[in-house]
């Protein structure tokens, strides 16, 4: 489902509130000249003087996407990072058996 970037937001806030009972959200961004058919094989296609932002969420079965445009960037970018480090909170931290090991092999030499 095609959303502006306020709703896509806030859709992508409740989407990480129902991944911490279970499941992830997957994102996904990539450059978006605007078309929704296929470039041709054959034929000159003009190149669009402006790229745009593509960025798509899904959880489960559940997809959103919004369309960022060149001048509302940093805007988003600004929410969307705000967003990641408020909801980044059950991140697992990684064991330190390689660090311990190796201390203790140094300690017997």
């Amino acid at each position: 489902m095609l959303l502006e970037n306020d709703p896509f937001l806030s859709e992508l806030t409740r989407m990480f509130e129902r991944a911490k009972s279970s499941g992830s959200v997957v994102l996904t961004m990539k450059r978006y000249d605007g078309r929704t058919k296929p470039k041709p094989r054959t034929g000159k296609v003009p190149e669009p003087n402006e790229y745009k932002c593509l960025i798509r969420a899904s959880l489960g079965n559940r997809k959103i996407s919004t369309v960022v445009n060149h001048k509302d960037v940093t805007k988003f970018q600004m929410a969307y990072g705000n967003l990641l480090k408020a909801r980044m909170d059950g991140l697992k931290k990684k064991d330190k058996k390689g660090t311990s090991a190796r201390k203790k092999a140094k300690a017997t030499q």
